[in-house]
């Protein structure tokens, strides 16, 4: 605790340290009862002096720094009054109103133009006031000129909100059309400087070239209305005419004392002619009624006829100001032109009914035709086929009896001649089968080893015929394709590529071509000239006129571009006289394939039935295939009983009251019954009986129809080993008749 208070000053302090000293020498000189006690009193009161003595020491010396911050204090006084008068007659020379608000939003200094034009309020403002009361006086200023339908506390509080925004700058008008702009910006301790800047002459240099262009641009609207091919009139608010061109009066007839500013819609509405009809669109009390009303207008467009001929088409719009305008325009030539293109497109419509009737009776009659043709092809194919295998089924018989090697040789020519008559047909058919639209195929996955391998061994004797190398390169894709159709493309290119190279070779290959496999077919031949490529593929088309007839009728690439055209194959060729040529098809590739199934014809094999004791029944309408099937069946062993017609077969069952074990029924026996129906009759009668139909038919509908009824399929001209294979399997489900039972 101090003995002296801090807050007196030094000399009091000094004062009152001088008391306490002289009051202890007096207490140690005679209030002690002991010397002891007094030299100990002395003792302290000398360290106590010795203490005052340093106290006062550090006062005088707080003192001079006093002293010395007073001097500072009153220089930086002096030198902040300086700065103020340099900042106020700084801030007096600037030509704007300034003002200055601190942090709290209270007014600093300005200047004696700030507020200047509000004299009513400037002796108001003085440091110290707020930033409202400065807003408020302001609002209440008489010479402040409020905007229509506002308040002056209204528009004080706006100006406060206005003032929280951070950059602020608007205009302010005055009484006598003067002009302020107010902004503010922000210092650097969040305070407010306020500027005030007179821009009267700004604004009335604005209006006057706001004016001026005023004036230009309706002298410019003015003279594009007139330039107008259009009538063009504008109304106001209130359906007044407040401006047009004199088109507009041109084409509806209007006199000029009616066409005047002010001019009332109705009126000119009334004025129109008696000539004048809305014809198209509206009538006149709808036109009114858009007119007249109040809220935003829909665009229309609609036509009126004046007189006898002239048509007119309006068109009305509203405008931002809740005006509008109307133009009218002459169509008077586009309709009559409408008109005669109208008669036109009619008289066109009739001549395209009977043009369009004849192009449908001739393309009926070219579909006749084309059926007629199909028809022809599928008849002469199945007449040509019943001598062609009954003459194949002949000589097949007399092969198996035939041991002398001359007749052997001759008979085999013989059949070599056959089998070339069957190939030329079965193009034929073909041919017929890829122009017609019912053709299905069998599209499957398939590796192309079972297409080419078969191939490899037929066409090597071909080849080694005429001396030259065939080689086919090794390949292990799948393909999506219909094996048999493939397979037939590959052979006609392989034959074709034989055919025509005399020496070299012939080689066949596969490539992968992005998603597809390309097989290739090359060869050493003469080449084709690029302007023969691609007549090649038309029907009995040949390059080689030496060639004879034994050589093909020029019919494998028909085929073989029909063929891969309906199976999405591409197909193509290179060539180059004297070089050779390749032919490539493009299938798509597959993951994998199917189990393998024969494609390729099987090669001839010797079947002997032994004493089998089969009866087999063949009915058959032609006596020649007839006979020939009964001479080759019975060579094998097997009785045959024979009938020409469905109830021929019928009758000749119920007399010999014998049940056949096999059934050759061919399909065409007439009228009244086929060979689907008379298996079907035999097998009512007699239960079921292993049967096949022969036929030369090779739609899928008969191919449907005999795997409903579990019949086997043999196609004309018959191939004997499937004959016999079908023979065979009859004969294992047949019972057992004879004691040795049956031998192959």
């Amino acid at each position: 605790m101090s003995l002296i208070n801090p807050a007196d000053s030094l000399e009091r302090q000094n004062e009152k340290l001088q008391q306490i000293a002289n009051a202890l020498m007096n207490r140690v000189e005679y209030g002690a009862e002991q010397p002891g006690a007094a030299y100990a009193q002395f003792e302290r009161a000398a360290l106590l002096e010795q203490r005052v003595r340093e106290r006062t020491l550090e006062l005088e010396r707080t003192l001079d720094l006093l002293h010395e911050s007073n001097a500072q204090l009153a220089r930086a006084n002096d030198e902040t009054e300086a700065a103020r008068r340099n900042l106020a007659d700084a801030i007096e020379t600037v030509s704007e109103g300034f003002a200055l608000f601190d942090p709290d939003d209270v007014l600093v200094m300005c200047n004696s133009r700030f507020c200047r034009d509000f004299s009513d309020t400037a002796r108001d403002l003085r440091p110290g006031l707020p930033f409202t009361g400065y807003v408020e006086r302001v609002s209440q200023s008489r010479y402040l000129a409020l905007p229509e339908d506002s308040t002056p506390e209204a528009w004080a509080e706006k100006r406060i909100r206005r003032h929280k925004d951070r950059h602020v700058m608007f205009n302010v008008q005055l009484a006598r059309g003067r002009w302020l702009q107010v902004s503010e910006h922000r210092t650097a301790n969040g305070g407010t400087v306020v500027l005030q800047t007179d821009v009267t002459d700004l604004i009335r240099l604005e209006r006057q070239e706001r004016t001026r262009l005023k004036d230009k641009q309706a002298r410019m609207i003015r003279a594009t209305l007139d330039h107008l091919n259009q009538g063009v009139a504008i109304f106001d608010e209130n359906a007044r005419l407040v401006g047009w061109n004199e088109k507009m009066a041109t084409l509806l007839s209007i006199s000029a004392r009616r066409l005047h500013i002010g001019a009332s819609f109705d009126g000119l509405i009334d004025g129109l002619d008696s000539d004048v009809a809305f014809t198209r669109g509206i009538d006149r009390a709808g036109f009114r009624r858009w007119a007249a009303s109040d809220g935003p207008r829909q665009p229309i467009s609609f036509e009126i006829r004046r007189g006898d001929r002239a048509v007119l088409h309006v068109f009305g719009r509203g405008m931002p100001d809740q005006g509008f305008v109307i133009s009218c325009t002459d169509v008077t030539a586009e309709r009559e032109a409408a008109q005669k293109l109208y008669e036109l497109n009619e008289i066109l419509e009739q001549r395209v009914l009977e043009r369009t009737l004849e192009l449908e009776d001739a393309l009926n009659a070219a579909e006749r035709a084309n059926a007629s043709k199909s028809r022809f092809v599928a008849a002469a194919s199945h007449d040509l086929l019943q001598p062609l295998s009954a003459a194949k089924l002949f000589v097949s018989s007399l092969t198996d009896r035939c041991d002398n090697p001359d007749d052997s040789a001759v008979l085999a020519k013989t059949a070599t001649a056959l089998t070339s008559a069957e190939q030329i047909i079965d193009a034929l058919l073909d041919i017929s089968k890829l122009d017609s639209d019912g053709i299905s195929f069998d599209v499957r996955s398939v590796a192309l080893s079972e297409v080419l391998e078969p191939l490899r061994d037929e066409m090597e004797v071909l080849a080694a015929r005429k001396g030259l190398s065939l080689r086919f390169v090794d390949c292990s894709l799948s393909v999506e394709t219909d094996p048999a159709y493939l397979r037939r493309v590959v052979q006609n290119l392989l034959a074709n590529a034989i055919r025509y190279t005399n020496e070299g070779r012939v080689v066949v290959g596969v490539r992968r071509n992005g998603g597809s496999a390309r097989i290739e077919v090359w060869d050493t031949g003469p080449g084709i000239a690029e302007e023969d490529q691609s007549a090649i593929f038309e029907e009995f088309r040949r390059l080689d006129t030496r060639a004879s007839d034994n050589d093909g009728l020029g019919l494998g690439l028909a085929i073989v571009e029909r063929a891969c055209a309906r199976l999405g194959h591409p197909l193509g060729v290179w060539s180059e006289p004297g070089r050779g040529s390749c032919f490539m098809v493009n299938v798509p590739i597959a993951d994998r394939a199917e189990p393998r199934r024969q494609l390729g014809p099987s090669k001839p094999k010797h079947l002997d039935f032994g004493q089998a004791g089969l009866i087999a029944m063949l009915v058959e309408n032609d006596p020649q295939l007839r006979r020939a099937l009964s001479i080759l069946i019975e060579s094998w062993g097997i009785s045959v009983i024979e009938a020409d017609d469905a109830q021929g077969a019928l009758d000749l069952l119920e007399d010999l009251q014998i049940a056949p074990d096999v059934l050759l029924l061919d399909y065409q026996l007439g009228p009244g019954m086929n060979g689907i129906m008379l298996y079907h009759a035999i097998c009512a009668r007699m239960g079921h009986v292993p049967g096949a139909i022969v036929s030369a038919d090779r739609s899928a509908e008969l191919r449907k129809d005999c795997k409903a009824m579990g019949l086997k399929l043999l196609l004309k001209p018959l191939d004997r080993n499937k004959l016999g294979q079908f023979l065979k399997r009859a004969v294992q489900e047949a019972p057992q008749q004879a004691s040795g039972g049956l031998r192959f």
